[in-house]
């Protein structure tokens, strides 16, 4: 399968979300809620960690995709990912990598490419 790459930066088809989905797969979702309400400060139970990847418009999603403002920003601009946008690196962007620094680091080697 070919990277997804969301428009933050996240590679998708390395998220564990999305392989638990992928794989149908409770062991991942179990590990994953528990890392991440740890790590994020939030509750999260194993069936909310399913997600199809953020590029994808039908499917299911990981809680915050539908409210996500990077991604929306994206769309509006019609770029396919944050790398390829005018604005690159803005504020949202700029926070957003404090909490995923990997993220900042695939949209900057996307950037250098282009």
């Amino acid at each position: 399968m070919d990277r997804m790459i969301a428009y933050c930066g996240i590679t998708c088809t390395e998220c564990p979300a999305f392989l638990a989905t992928q794989n149908d797969d409770d062991d991942i979702r179990k590990k994953t809620a528990e890392q991440w309400s740890k790590e994020y400060n939030c509750e999260m139970k194993p069936e909310d960690i399913n997600c199809v990847g953020c590029m994808a418009e039908t499917g299911l999603h990981i809680g915050h995709w539908n409210e996500c403002g990077i991604r929306k920003c994206g769309q509006e601009k019609n770029v396919k990912n944050c790398a390829y946008c005018d604005d690159f690196a803005c504020e949202k962007l700029s926070e957003f990598f404090k909490v995923v620094p990997d993220a900042k680091a695939t949209l900057e080697e996307i950037r250098k490419n282009l």
